[in-house]
């Protein structure tokens, strides 16, 4: 592997495991309220940082797809994206230091804590993949050109071998139970 494999390698690895990172932490408890009512059982509220931080999902997503887009892309748009992908990141990380500032956690103990620290770790990693793709996007490998779209062949176009594609040719070919995709030169199927 290059040089320039090795950092999209590098790049995809810090946009999945940090929008990962984000995306489970968020999922997890982050504060837990326990109101005491006397002669009652006590009343037990759990908050999961998707509760307290619901832009600390959405961001993450946009991180995992961003990250499996930089595949797909080439050139000026994937830097373009590395710039989409590292905001995505630093949305994150803010997204979950807001959230966490001032969050009584209440009896979540070290996971009020823990999580929030996880997640925004997490967007550190998408900050650090995006800036990879924007710095050295451009330098990576792309796709195979198997995966472009090319044009079909229109009414009048000019073939490889200098011929012209003429649809009622073909046509008429068909009526008369020719193949028109077989050449003259090529031996037929008995």
């Amino acid at each position: 592997m290059t040089g320039a494999g090795r950092k999209l390698g590098v790049a995809l690895a810090c946009c999945v495991a940090g929008a990962g990172l984000a995306l489970f932490g968020v999922t997890r408890t982050w504060a837990i309220e326990i109101t005491s009512r006397p002669g009652l059982s006590d009343l037990r509220a759990v908050r999961t940082g998707g509760e307290i931080a619901p832009w600390v999902l959405g961001l993450a997503l946009v991180a995992l797809a961003g990250g499996g887009a930089l595949l797909a892309t080439r050139g000026v748009a994937r830097r373009g994206l590395g710039v989409l992908v590292a905001l995505a990141g630093a949305g994150t990380t803010a997204a979950a230091v807001v959230g966490r500032a001032g969050l009584d956690t209440g009896a979540a103990g070290a996971g009020g804590t823990v999580w929030p620290i996880g997640c925004a770790l997490g967007g550190l990693l998408v900050v650090a993949g995006g800036w990879l793709a924007l710095r050295h996007g451009h330098e990576w490998p792309t796709m195979g050109a198997r995966y472009e779209r090319r044009a079909a062949p229109t009414a009048g176009a000019v073939l490889n071998e200098g011929q012209r594609v003429d649809t009622r040719v073909a046509w008429d070919a068909l009526d008369r139970g020719d193949d028109p995709t077989v050449r003259g030169d090529e031996p037929t199927a008995p």
